[in-house]
């Protein structure tokens, strides 16, 4: 499983940089917040994505809505090669939420001069 993982981390490198977090049960994505996680198991990773928008996959086993620009995908992962194109637009994606590049916030107009 860890020629997957390897491919992962290179699809996402293409996104730019990313903080990967070794936890006790996961390893996470992280930019400014996490955007993907991962479970290895013996002969698969189980992961999830948190997207901004649902997508209807066979490739995902569970959607989960929490908001409407939060959105959790989960699927498995059992070789290198299921991280292809349309995988690794997913993690780009998914990469621009964990940036928060997604939230749209116009600028914070400037502040009036103090007298």
């Amino acid at each position: 499983m860890r020629a997957t993982f390897d491919a992962v981390l290179a699809a996402v490198a293409q996104a730019g940089p990313v903080e990967v977090l070794a936890e006790k049960t996961r390893i996470a994505l992280q930019v400014r917040m996490s955007f993907a996680a991962f479970m290895p198991r013996q002969h698969w990773l189980n992961g999830h994505l948190v997207l901004a928008r649902r997508i209807d996959s066979p490739r995902f086993s569970r959607v989960e809505v929490y908001s409407t620009r939060n959105v959790l995908h989960a699927f498995r992962l059992a070789s290198p090669a299921e991280v292809d194109a349309q995988f690794s637009g997913w993690l780009a994606e998914a990469y621009q939420v964990g940036a928060q590049q997604h939230l749209g916030r116009p600028p914070r107009p400037p502040r009036p001069a103090q007298l």
